[in-house]
């Protein structure tokens, strides 16, 4: 069937993280982390609508600029979610710039930022271009950035870092694909009704629901399910978690996110000979992050934000990782 997003990783694993889920239908994409965005063009930073951010360490968050500078000059409107004081960050990375240029006939680019926890958002601002980025605070922003789409949810959980971390889970609604040769024994022509049709088929709407394939011809989605002109699935599931303390919490947290992830990409930079300097830096080593992919059952698993100690040594890594993945499950210690 064919996949609504394919996940990318936007660097290569030694370079900083981030991975960019680009929407096979439309002008849309998703990013988890800021790190290096110069890998991506300006026309994939323009088709993101939605930021997750992990924690604001460098690595994690240096890439704002490059989305900033991209979408300065155009009407559009970017969300950004992280952990608590994401959006005291992104009002710091606004006011190191003068922006005296800026006025109410500016492009409105507008940034929305919220912090999110796991009672909820506890804070939320706006930062628009044609009021010189000053920040709006929202008084109720849980009812303004909700994690769920018509399409696909975005779950979280906060993971120890040293500082709050969190790990995200992108879960399709409903996989909704065409079936050509039964829209040609219909004699239904392909085209945009399509996608409107398929976009009503993950949102459950009724199957009364009529579209208008030609002129003079209109027909329901129920009849379009019934007909098997479109077939549904199961929903992917794609998961990330990067820089955690291997602890149990951690594990068990984590775990229970990405159960069952069709592509689980997960932090794996360290090999076991230096088990004990990952965890003085809270993070996995390779073996760990493998284990960690088993015991949720993820049906692929992929090692991201490798340790730049290791560069020559990828195969040692890659080693352990699949050794941790295929082998019994983690116990933390």
């Amino acid at each position: 069937m064919t996949l609504l997003v394919q996940p990318r990783l936007v660097n290569e694993p030694f370079s900083r993280p981030g991975l960019l889920l680009d929407f096979r239908f439309g002008s849309r994409a998703v990013l988890f982390d800021l790190g290096d965005l110069s890998a991506l063009s300006p026309r994939e930073i323009l088709h993101v609508s939605h930021v997750f951010v992990s924690h604001m360490h460098m690595d994690h968050f240096s890439g704002f600029d490059r989305l900033l500078g991209v979408s300065l000059y155009r009407d559009k409107q970017v969300h950004i979610i992280g952990p608590p004081g994401l959006a005291d960050a992104v009002e710091a990375k606004l006011r190191a710039y003068t922006w005296n240029l800026l006025n109410e006939q500016s492009q409105d680019f507008t940034i929305s930022a919220s912090d999110w926890t796991e009672e909820g958002f506890s804070t939320a601002a706006a930062f628009r271009a044609r009021r010189a980025f000053a920040r709006e605070n929202w008084q109720n922003p849980d009812t303004l950035f909700p994690l769920d789409d018509p399409e696909f949810t975005i779950e979280a959980v906060t993971l120890d870092h040293g500082i709050p971390c969190l790990a995200f889970a992108f879960q399709e609604k409903l996989r909704v694909n065409v079936h050509r040769s039964r829209l040609d024994e219909l004699d239904l022509p392909v085209g945009p009704w399509l996608t409107n049709a398929k976009r009503a088929a993950r949102c459950g709407a009724d199957a009364a629901t009529e579209f208008t394939p030609i002129a003079g011809r209109k027909v329901t989605l129920g009849e379009l399910l019934r007909d098997r002109a479109l077939v549904c699935g199961p929903g992917q599931r794609i998961a990330y978690a990067t820089d955690l303390a291997f602890g149990p919490e951690n594990v068990t947290r984590l775990s229970n996110l990405v159960r069952r992830a069709d592509h689980l990409f997960i932090e794996a930079g360290f090999l076991e000979e230096d088990r004990d300097l990952a965890a003085s830096k809270k993070h996995l080593t390779a073996a760990q992050a493998g284990a960690i992919a088993r015991q949720a059952g993820a049906i692929s698993a992929h090692q991201i934000h490798l340790s730049p100690r290791y560069l020559g040594r990828e195969d040692e890594l890659r080693t352990e990782f699949e050794a941790g993945f295929l082998g019994s499950s983690v116990t933390a210690r």
